[in-house]
């Protein structure tokens, strides 16, 4: 385990948690074709699938550019396709293919084995208060956010 200077910003360690964290799953499913930024948009669709690309983007909070981008990108690997919307010609709706719907499947184990991972030596009381702690600088933030 790594030592920190004590007076190192929480702020520092929770993104440096997080890259960690993100870093560990995409190797988890790299040989699944699945590529660091995918996983939201594959478990997006795993709940609902059909979606047009720009609810994509309100879903995963991306650009729409960047949706596109990233749908061409998975259409090439045979993860998703698009598909012109059954009543309304103008709209085209992303679905995951049988190939997508696999994958994702990996993608959640490995997003659970890194939780895992993550909170291994967690006591329940623990993760309770981190969660409590989460939802509070959630929050602050969005009171910030409302305020401006």
């Amino acid at each position: 385990m790594s030592k920190h200077p004590i007076n190192e910003p929480l702020t520092h360690m929770m993104s440096h948690l997080l890259k960690m964290h993100r870093r560990t799953i995409d190797q988890l499913i790299n040989e699944y074709d699945v590529y660091p930024g995918q996983p939201p948009l594959l478990l997006s669709l795993f709940v609902e699938d059909g979606l047009r690309q720009n609810e994509l983007a309100a879903r995963i909070h991306n650009k729409p550019a960047t949706i596109t981008v990233m749908i061409d990108r998975m259409e090439k690997t045979g993860l998703l396709e698009r598909r012109p919307d059954p009543h309304d010609q103008r709209v085209t709706r992303v679905y995951l293919t049988d190939k997508g719907r696999k994958v994702t499947v990996h993608v959640k184990e490995a997003i659970r084995a890194t939780d895992e991972l993550t909170f291994a030596n967690f006591l329940p009381e623990e993760l309770m208060l981190f969660r409590r702690l989460l939802l509070q600088m959630q929050d602050n933030l969005r009171q910030t956010d409302s305020s401006n």
